[in-house]
């Protein structure tokens, strides 16, 4: 019995020695969790662009009211902002120059070498289209698109935004290069 309380004894004593190191350690790990907490609370943390980019975007207005005298004034200004912008994102600046517009354009693609139907800038080509359409039918069908049985020209020449002028310019361009 001597050797069983011993054992007894030698166990309670480890028991509270461990249980005050476990004590210990959990108050360790509470006093770093509040740590974490109160610097982490303290800390500055930069916003993530993206985040704020697609928050503002969620939030944005959808259209805007205009009324009165001060209203009619704000409308004339954004239309008048609306049309600077829409003519700054046409292509070649505006101009109208229809060898340019077709050289560097989309048309030379197709045009050049009578891709997927369209015609060549010779006599059996555009000028026989011309001859058997007129001009007025064909800037009509460059502006609109077209699809016909040997192939598709889609609207603008597939640049949404070359303006109806650019359009004629360089069909008329192309109509002239056909008779050369």
């Amino acid at each position: 019995m001597i050797q069983g309380t011993h054992v007894h004894a030698l166990d309670v004593v480890f028991l509270k020695r461990f249980s005050l190191l476990l004590a210990f350690l959990a108050a360790v790990g509470v006093g770093l969790i509040l740590a974490a907490h109160h610097l982490n609370a303290t800390m500055a943390h930069p916003a993530d662009p993206t985040i704020t980019r697609n928050t503002d975007n969620r939030i944005a207005p959808i259209g805007e009211v205009y009324a009165g005298a001060t209203g009619a004034a704000q409308q004339a200004a954004a239309a008048q902002a609306a049309q600077a912008a829409a003519a700054a994102n046409v292509p070649f600046g505006g101009r109208t120059d229809g060898a340019e517009i077709f050289n560097n354009g989309p048309c030379t693609a197709c045009h050049t070498g009578g891709v997927g139907g369209a015609p060549k800038l010779d006599a059996t080509g555009i000028g026989a289209r011309v001859a058997s359409q007129g001009i007025d039918e064909l800037i009509k069908k460059a502006i609109a698109g077209f699809t016909g049985s040997t192939g598709t020209m889609p609207p603008r020449g597939g640049v949404a935004g070359l303006t109806d002028d650019q359009i004629k310019a360089t069909v008329e361009y192309m109509v002239a290069q056909s008779k050369k």
